[in-house]
């Protein structure tokens, strides 16, 4: 335990749609906290490139691809007993992205259904630790569009606005309805990672809501 009243097995999850700044503060709270990172490897994906340039051929590739090294991950923190920051949760591949695709028709019914018992399957073994809390990132769209095109990815920059327009509303809605954990939201024009007041504020508020979750159990 620390000042935060944090213990130290505890998991931390960091999410938010993309370009908000998730891995920027997973790894600021992680470095306060002297957890380990669990980030999403976005550089040596082999289908991240093509998703973009083709949504219906790749969406269903790039979420089994990501559900699979999601689950490795979340095994790896069973196994070394916590203490992670974790950049990106599994239930926004299942709830947001997944989802968003089978719904607009670029997954087919069937891949998505095979994608699901997949994740359910996943959620049934005794490796996949619940967070004890979700820190959601949220701001305005134009925010986070600028923040897009700050970080330079031409993938990202070049796809249409209203892809990140509906994924924007997803989330909205994803996160009013999330019960899997305690909730923590930040919006991103109320914070500075390089402020350490400001992160000292944020610790606060994920021992508090990691308290009073387990004052409820």
């Amino acid at each position: 335990m620390n000042q935060y009243n944090i213990p130290d097995h505890a998991i931390i999850t960091v999410a938010g749609t993309v370009g908000v700044g998730k891995s920027t503060l997973t790894a600021a709270l992680a470095e306060q906290l002297g957890f380990k990172t669990s980030l999403e490897q976005v550089d040596h994906n082999p289908y991240l490139e093509k998703f973009y340039h083709d949504f219906e051929r790749w969406s269903f590739h790039l979420q089994i691809y990501f559900l699979a090294e999601r689950f490795k991950e979340q095994k790896k923190i069973f196994e070394m007993g916590g203490g992670f920051v974790q950049d990106r949760s599994i239930y926004e591949d299942t709830g947001i992205f997944a989802k968003m695709h089978a719904d607009q028709g670029t997954m087919t019914k069937t891949d998505y259904e095979t994608y699901s018992s997949l994740f359910e399957a996943m959620v049934m073994t005794p490796y996949f630790p619940h967070p004890d809390v979700l820190i959601y990132i949220e701001g305005s769209l134009p925010s986070i569009l600028n923040r897009i095109n700050e970080r330079g990815r031409e993938m990202e920059i070049q796809t249409e606005v209203s892809y990140w327009e509906h994924m924007h509303e997803r989330y909205s809605v994803w996160i009013n309805e999330f019960t899997a954990c305690p909730v923590l939201r930040l919006n991103i024009d109320d914070y500075d990672v390089h402020d350490p007041a400001s992160m000292s504020n944020i610790l606060k508020l994920v021992g508090q809501k990691i308290g009073s979750s387990a004052a409820i159990i």
